[in-house]
């Protein structure tokens, strides 16, 4: 799968790219924040992304509407350490296709990797 990780912290990008790249997926385009996630997202077309909760400038609530207003279809993983209720129903009614934990084991991120194929 072609991927595009959205992720401020360089060490969680770090890591979820060498997960991907372990399990043979290809991380296409990294983005920091926001505006570089729909640019990258325009650019490349990934088959998932993987985008963080928490960003500067504007939450990962905002961008998951950016990207659903340029592709419907996408499919987007949240990737958090927030746990909440109504954050979860936010995203659910955003139409995110999985919520990531961290920390997460490899066995999870498998499990999730999986469930997209």
């Amino acid at each position: 799968m072609k991927v595009l990780l959205v992720e401020d912290n360089a060490l969680t990008r770090y890591t979820i790219k060498t997960l991907l790249e372990k399990l043979g997926h290809e991380v296409v385009a990294e983005a920091e924040d926001g505006p570089a996630a729909v640019k990258c997202y325009r650019e490349h077309r990934p088959d998932v992304v993987f985008l963080d909760l928490i960003l500067p400038g504007r939450s990962g609530v905002e961008i998951l509407g950016d990207l659903r207003a340029l592709d419907p279809a996408a499919r987007v993983v949240v990737v958090t350490a927030v746990e909440q209720d109504e954050i979860d129903r936010r995203l659910s009614d955003k139409g995110v296709n999985a919520i990531l934990r961290k920390p997460f084991s490899f066995d999870d991120f498998k499990t999730l990797m999986k469930s997209l194929a």
